[in-house]
This record gives structure tokens, sequence and C-alpha cells, in this order.
């Protein structure tokens, strides 16, 4: 048995690889997601602990006292006189004060730098030592700074924003805008920077100002001298710090967490890769089930001689088995192999924004190799198990029959009952969706559980459906002449096999449809909530929740040309609860002008000090009504504090979840007195001069975005295509494993029916006809497919559109009609194509050879 299936194999090379090809796509990408993961991940340790290679203990503060403003120690621990004291404590080689925080530069174009990265928007003071230098930023071009107005950049920043030593950067920390002059470039290894990030540095006593308080340090690092540890150096050092105020950790503590700290920020990579790798796998399975399904249906004779010599059903099962363990162990290797060039690709594809992920060598470790045999090898077996079933349940009497026996009425019976039972219930399940009013996890996980019973519904009533459909749509190919009617009936001759072929087609035209729609209705509802809620021409607002806008900037605002009404915003958060919500504070006079607000009840002109208005989801899930009184927490407030509710508003991105006074909301906000957004009615929108007298107004601030209505639409609906990239993927590589299916289908249907098509030839069909046909048979299990797919997709993205309108208000279905003709036009000339080569080898075949040797 084992030399037969050996034999097997080698007899059958073409299809050996298409199949092994379909698996090894997904294993590829799951070993190389992996072995890139585990590489970065490596990357980033090995990065952070050159960083701080010679710092044994770092000392920084522990939370700011009470009293403290804007997250600033009112009198730092950290000053020179504890960095001499440090310096004093045996074991201590070196004390290197630092002076750290975060800043946002201007490109030389004028627009942000990696304004949307601010975890890794760096700034720290640069210390030279006795040489003058700072050994911890190597120049490579000018000078450190030394006085204010004056700071140094990475090499990797200068190049991303065209900067040059000598050129005057716009830049901003948490206050106002400033322009200092670059004086020096230099080179970092901090991974943060490296990931993606940027690198400013001050002189020391213009640090202190901004990140800290004159004298005083954010940080000390310490070195060890020769014979003393990390630990031991660590338990002196916290022995002589104020236990209240200071604490000490290791070197290599700090170098581990900025690890995983980069490590899970840039993670996300991982994900679509992933993505790729499930559809691929899943889709794979169907085209190995078919394959192996044909497999034993052609060896019928075969195994019946086996089983008539003596070979047991075990025997004959093992062996197909044997032959799917074969393939899927040369489908791991490959795919391994496919996967290190696809680790070795991705920090370039993933880096493309921009960002430079760390480099180093690949790590291959176990994981990946244990998941490359484990997904080849098990996907592979477990799809062929149900055919090693079915081969085992061959009787030796089969040897005598001379023709495949269709699938028995009891068994088609069966199957439809399955496939009924499985849709009756999908449907139930996704039309349930329908009272659900949000898109938790619970509810997401039930829509998929509902889109998994109508793909296994939809697969199991394939062969019962292939009929109806390939006779009405076999109408258009029959019109084509005797080819067509040919291609037509082959393609119903075995519904079976036509339905497991378009199966992969089906996957992959469902699930892109449906993406396809429920990703252009959120599009167009999150365009039309944008701008729904917003009376405002333009909208100023800060890139980060940790910054405000400079109260300068505000006045400026107001003082503009052009500026008709201003509002300010100050957003902050607000404790129910039951919940956290944001509540956005608003002058009840000029906001009428810039927010359209459509009260329910009540009025805007009522809010005041300990009066606040509600959104109506908020209403409704607090049970609250105008007059009302509702307990909340606003902001830092210590104890929850009874409001009345003065009017209850339709809901809208623009005003939040609640409104209330601005003076009210300010005082109690994390940021004292800070605002966040700045809402402007102008007397003319999209002109170039206003946006750029607006622009300067706020300085040119990176830190801060100015925006009109359509950049606001624009940005709302950024995120979708994110989700046409992972859709068009799916959709390239559903497709790949299609074509491979249609290729293996047709391929071994053509040498069954050599005597067929040796008679076709025989009795007058050129090569040209029986191209014809074989293309057009492919062209009908394309169309069956798609067709199915997109039945399928439609009334998916319909069921679950339920979630996204509780989510999204305004959601409606909107079908993107170009995108559905691209799909089905594209799945269509895959089945075409795919034709070409059993098309060729079918009209090569000699009529009188293929008489005599079928």
């Amino acid at each position: 048995m084992l030399r037969t299936t050996l034999r097997n194999l080698l007899a059958h090379k073409a299809r050996l690889a298409m199949t092994v090809l379909a698996v090894c796509l997904g294993v590829a990408f799951v070993s190389g997601t992996l072995v890139f993961a585990d590489s970065t991940a490596a990357a980033h340790r090995a990065a952070a602990s050159k960083n701080y290679a010679d710092i044994a203990v770092t000392v920084t503060e522990k939370a700011p006292e009470p009293g403290a403003q804007d997250g600033r120690p009112q009198d730092g621990a950290l000053d020179d006189a504890l960095a001499a004291k440090l310096a004093r404590v045996p074991g201590v080689a070196a004390v290197r004060p630092s002076v750290d925080g975060s800043a946002t530069l201007n490109a030389s174009d004028g627009t942000p730098l990696r304004a949307d990265r601010a975890w890794s928007n760096l700034a720290t003071a640069y210390m030279p030592g006795k040489d003058g230098e700072d050994s911890r930023h190597p120049l490579t071009e000018g000078r450190g700074p030394a006085r204010g107005g004056e700071i140094a950049v990475d090499s990797g920043t200068a190049a991303a924003g065209g900067l040059h030593v000598g050129d005057t950067i716009t830049l901003a920390t948490d206050g106002p805008v400033r322009t200092d002059r670059l004086v020096g470039i230099v080179t970092t290894d901090d991974t943060r920077v490296t990931a993606g990030g940027t690198l400013v540095l001050f002189d020391r006593s213009t640090a202190q100002k901004l990140f800290s308080t004159p004298g005083h340090y954010t940080g000390i690092d310490l070195s060890a001298a020769p014979g003393t540890t990390a630990y031991e150096l660590a338990d002196r050092v916290t022995a002589v710090l104020p236990a209240d105020r200071a604490e000490a950790t290791t070197g290599q503590a700090q170098a581990d967490q900025q690890a995983i700290l980069v490590n899970t920020l840039t993670r996300g990579y991982e994900k679509i890769p992933m993505v790729f790798a499930g559809v691929s796998l899943f889709i794979g399975s169907f085209l190995i089930v078919n394959t192996f399904t044909m497999v034993v249906a052609r060896r019928t004779r075969e195994t019946a001689l086996l089983r008539a010599i003596g070979a047991s059903r075990r025997q004959v099962s093992r062996s197909v088995l044997l032959e799917a363990l074969v393939i899927g162990l040369v489908a791991s290797v490959a795919g391994f192999l496919l996967g290190l060039g696809i680790a070795s690709a991705l920090p370039g594809l993933l880096g493309t924004d921009g960002s430079a992920l760390p480099s180093g060598p690949l790590v291959i470790g176990p994981r990946p190799v244990v998941a490359a045999l484990g997904v080849g090898i098990g996907v592979t077996v477990l799809a062929a198990w149900l055919p090693a079933l079915r081969a085992a349940r061959i009787a030796p009497i089969e040897a005598m029959r001379t023709a495949e026996q269709p699938p028995t009425e009891r068994r088609f019976r069966l199957r439809g009952a399955v496939g009924l039972g499985l849709l009756i219930l999908g449907v139930t399940w996704l039309v349930s969706l329908g009272d659900a009013k949000d898109a938790s996890e619970e509810n997401l996980r039930n829509a998929m559980i509902g889109c998994g019973l109508l793909v296994a519904a939809l697969i199991a009533l394939a062969p019962i459906l292939a009929g109806p459909v390939i006779r009405l749509t076999g109408r258009l190919t029959g019109r084509l002449g005797i080819t067509g009617r040919l291609a037509r009936e082959n393609a119903l001759r075995d519904p079976r096999r036509t339905a497991a072929t378009a199966a992969t087609l089906l996957i992959s035209t469902g699930l892109v449809t449906g993406l396809a729609i429920i990703g252009n209705s959120t599009g167009q509802a999150l365009d039309r909530q944008a701008a729904a809620g917003l009376g405002a021409d333009y909208v100023i607002s800060t890139r980060s929740t940790m910054t405000g806008i400079d109260p300068g900037a505000v006045r400026r605002l107001a003082g503009t040309a052009g500026v008709r009404t201003t509002t300010a915003v100050t957003d902050s958060t607000l404790f129910t609860g039951g919940g956290v919500r944001q509540i956005s504070g608003v002058d009840p006079i000029t906001v009428r002008d810039t927010m359209k607000l459509d009260f329910v009840s009540g009025s805007v002109q009522d809010l005041a000090p300990g009066r606040i208005a509600v959104s109506s989801t908020l209403a409704r899930e607090q049970g609250l009504t105008t007059g009302g009184l509702i307990n909340v927490r606003l902001g830092r407030e210590e104890r929850f504090t009874k409001y009345t509710v003065v009017g209850v508003y339709k809901d809208n991105p623009v005003a939040r979840d609640a409104l209330g006074t601005r003076a009210e909301v300010a005082r109690n906000s994390f940021l004292p007195d800070s605002v966040q957004r700045v809402l402007l009615r102008t007397d003319s929108t999209g002109t170039t001069a206003l946006e750029t007298r607006l622009h300067t107004a706020v300085g040119n601030n990176p830190l801060l975005k100015v925006q009109d209505r359509d950049q606001l639409v624009r940005e709302a609906a950024g995120t979708m295509g994110d989700l046409l990239n992972v859709m068009y993927g799916m959709l390239g590589i559903g497709v790949v494993i299609s074509a491979l299916g249609i290729v293996n289908t047709l391929a071994m249907s053509v040498a069954e029916r050599t005597r067929e098509i040796g008679t076709l030839r025989a009795l007058g069909m050129d090569r040209s006809g029986v191209r014809r046909m074989i293309r057009l048979e492919a062209l009908t299990v394309a169309g069956f497919g798609t067709l199915l797919g997109l039945a399928g997709g439609l009334f998916g993205a319909w069921a679950v559109g339920s979630l996204a309108n509780g989510a999204i208000d305004q959601y409606t279905l909107a079908l993107p009609w170009g995108t559905l003709l691209l799909v089905c036009l594209i799945s269509l000339a895959i089945g075409t194509l795919a034709a070409a080569v059993p098309a060729r080898r079918a009209a090569a075949l000699s009529p009188l050879e293929a008489v005599a040797n079928a």
C-alpha cells in the first residue's frame, strides 16, 4: 500500500504541485508572520539593550505630589544635590542626569512631521561631558545645542523632514509653538525613534523649563564600577533616596520595558498577514477536499481491485491519508521557505509610511517551525479525512463497473436537508441581530457565527442549486452553439464536483462582497456623520489628548480676518457610574452658530454651572429627562455630584455625549483651563488665503490640525482604506486558489473524458471548438460560484448592517456597484484564464489515440 501511495503521487506531479501551492500560501503567511514577529521583537530588545548598555540604574520621580500642576512636581527631588549625593554611593562610576519630554516639529515644507506618533516623538536635553559632546547622542553634523533657541535632531528625523543645519524649525511641546535654529544632527539607538518617531535635543536649561522645573531633572542614570552588579547598585542607591519621592530601576528593566512598549505598539503589523493566512487556508481546504474527492472517484476501480486482493478498509483510508500527509509535509516545507521571504519583505512593506522597523537578522525559533508543520499537515490531513472515509467504503464489486456511479438519491436528500437546516439557522441567527443596537464583542461574535452558518449552508446546498442556476445561466452560453451547450451539460454532469470547484470562488467572492458593502456603507455614513452636527466651517483641534490649544492662539483666531464666530471647546471625561463618557464645555451663546444641535427637549441656552445637556443615547441609557438629575463625576472631581439636566439633544458627534459650560468643564478637566477644539464660522471656506491666515494664527503649530468640512469627512472615512486593502488582498488570495482549483478540476475532467473528446474530434469538432468548450465550462463554473458568493455576501452585509447602524448614526446600506462589478469581472476572467492549460491539453488529443487509449 505504501508503494501504491507513492506511485500515485509521483504519477500526478502537476496535480500534486497545485494542491501543494494552495496549502503553501497559507503556511507561508502563518510562518512568515511568526518569524517576522519574533525577529522584530528580538531587534527591539537588542536595540533597547544597546541604548541602555552603559546604564546600570536609573533614578526617576515617583507619582507627583498633590497640588502638582500640569502633571509636573512643584518641587522635584531630582536635582544637582541628589546627583552629587548619588555620585558618592559606592560602586557608582558615572552620573548622567536627563530631562525627557515630548516635542513635535514641522518638516521643511511646513507640514507636521510624524505627528500621529506622539508616543515616539521624543525630546531630551543634550548633556555634554568633559569632552563637550554627549556620548549618548553622537554628532554626525554641526554641534550640540548650547543655549536657548538652539536644537539638534536625529539623522532619521532630518532626512524625513528635509531638515539641514542652519534651518529655522517650528515645533511644539505641550505649550505655545516655538521656533528654534537647527545646529546639529545626531544618531540614536532609541527604539521608539527608530520605530518611526522623532528626536529633538534642547540645551539643559531649556529642557528643564519645558519638561521639569529649573534646576531639576526627570531622571538620573548611573553607571556601575567594575565588580558591581546592577542589582547591588540599585539596592545601595535605594537606601539613599527619599523613599516617598524617588525610586531606582535597573537599566536592563528599563530596556525590557521599552522593548515591550515598542513591540506592543507595533504589534498591529502582524494582524493583516494573519488574516490573509486564515483566508488562504480556509479556501485552500476546499481545493484539497475537492482534489481528493475526485482522486478517490477516479480510482474507484483501482481501489476496488485492492480490496478484492485483500486490502482492508483501514489500509485504503490510510493510503489516502498518507498521500495527504506527504502533500502536507511538502507544502509545509515549501510554505516555511516562502514564509522566510515574506518575513524579510514585511519590514520594507510595513515601513512605507515613514516608520522604520528595527533591523536585525531573522530569528527562526521553534514556534514558526511547529506552526508551519502543524498548519500545513493538519489542514491537509483534515481536509482529506472525508474523502479517505469514502474511499474505505468502496466495495470490491466496484471493480466490475465501467463508470462512476452518481450519488444516491438518499444522500442527495440528506445533503439538502442538512443544507436547508443550516440555511434556516443562519438566516434566523443573522436576522435576530436586527434588535442589536451596538457593535459589542458579543454581537460581533454572533454575527461571525451567523455568517459561518450561512457559508456552510451555501456550500451544502451548492450541488442542489447547481442544476437550476447553471441551466438558467447556461442559456447565455447555449447561444454560442454546440460548444456552449456541451459546456453547460459537462458542468451539470457532476453537480458535486461543480459545486466543490465553485466553493473557493463562492467563499472569496462572498467575503469580498460583504466587506465591500459594509465598508462602502460605513464610509458614506461616516461622511454624513462628520458634517451632520457641524455648523462651523473650520475646526482647529489638537493631535494629542495630552495637550491643549494655547489661549493666545484662540484669541488670534477670533481676530483673524474672515472669521465671524469663534467657539472654544474644552473636552473632558464624564464618569456616570455605569461607564465613561465625554463631555464638551462650550459657550451657550456662540455654540448655536458652530454646532447643529437638534434638541428633543430643553435648550442649550439653559446651560450654567451645575446644569448640563445630554445626548439622546445617554438619556435613554440613564433614564433621563429634561429637569431631572444625573449623578456624575466630571473630570478630576473627587466625588460624584448631582447635575440638573436642562436639555436632551439628538446624538451629535461634534457635541459628544454631554454639554456643559466651558468654564465649569475646563475647571475640572485633567488639563485645567485648556481648550481642545475651536469651531469657526467664516465668511468663506476653502480659500487658500483664509487657510493660510488660520495656520498663521496658530503659529503653524504641528500639534494642531486646521480642517474644513471636506477634510473632516475624509479623515472620518480614512480607516476605510485599510479595510479596502484587506478586502482586495483576500480577493487576490481567493482568486489564486480558485484558479488552482479550476485548473485541477478541469485537468482531471479532461483526463476522464479522453474518449468523449476523441469522439467529438472524430465527429468533426476542431481544436478551437474543444478549447472553447473547456473554457466555457470553466466560465460556467466560475459564474455559478460568483453568483452564490454575491448573494451570500449581500445578505450577510444587510444582516450585519444592523450592528453598524447601532454604532454609527445615519448608517444605511449602500451598494458599491463599481466594486461589485469589478469582483464579478475578475472572478469570471480567472475562471476563463484557469482553463487555458486544460483546454490546450484537450485540444491536443488525437481522435484515434484518444478513442484507442481511453
